[in-house]
């Protein structure tokens, strides 16, 4: 197996539990337009909510003559106003402490300007040394495009990489860009598959013993 150098994170369902967000913000957006609300209990589309880019988003909820009118809209929301209804995944912060003292760390996500705001309101952004979002490239996430520019701003080759994610999208981003996989969580199945982050420490940690990192990103970071 290729040498671990670095890992990316996605940010949704694994970085936070934020689906009480995502459906906040995009009703906010269906109530301007006079649509009706995404319930919490039609799991379908509040996975897609949680998972696709806005663009992607709404474009599935909304009628085409509406669209232009409510991504304007949606330029206009400030997200910080629905980041208390984020939390944390559990140990999230021991583990990103402990990695980014020996990996390179990034965010691919497909969220767009909204991920600067969160990674500022809980302190984590200086564990990060890249943060790509749909914003940043072509295609967002099946497409291969934002894991390969995470890799290119970490400086390591997509084969030494680990992406960490919970999603059929992520699965196929990552095997679409030759970047290791791992499923966090139950909605998606990999050779690897964690259920917390503590699970990721003690995977690292083994691979560390089997496969001694010669150069590791050794600087901590800056808080």
């Amino acid at each position: 197996m290729d040498q671990l150098e670095a890992l990316i994170f996605d940010c949704d369902g694994v970085l936070f539990e934020s689906r009480a967000a995502n459906l906040a913000y995009y009703n906010r957006i269906l109530a301007e337009f006079r649509y009706p609300p995404v319930a919490a209990d039609d799991h379908e589309l509040s996975q897609f909510c949680h998972t696709a880019s806005s663009p992607q988003v709404l474009e599935s909820l909304l009628r085409r003559e509406d669209l232009q009118s409510a991504l304007s809209f949606a330029a206009t929301l400030d997200y910080r106003e629905f980041i208390p209804h984020m939390h944390p995944e559990q140990h999230l912060e021991e583990v990103l402490r402990t990695l980014s003292c020996q990996y390179p760390l990034a965010v691919a996500t497909n969220r767009g300007g909204s991920i600067g705001p969160i990674l500022e309101h809980f302190a984590y952004r200086d564990y990060f040394s890249a943060v790509v979002t749909s914003q940043d490239v072509a295609l967002p996430k099946p497409a291969p495009d934002m894991l390969l520019l995470a890799t290119e701003k970490l400086g390591r080759k997509p084969h030494n990489c680990l992406f960490i994610g919970d999603s059929e999208l992520d699965k196929q981003a990552a095997a679409a860009a030759d970047v290791r996989f791992a499923s966090y969580g139950s909605l998606v199945t990999a050779p690897l598959r964690l259920t917390s982050h503590r699970d990721l420490l003690q995977y690292v940690q083994a691979e560390n013993r089997e496969s001694p990192v010669t150069a590791k990103f050794s600087s901590s970071p800056a808080r």
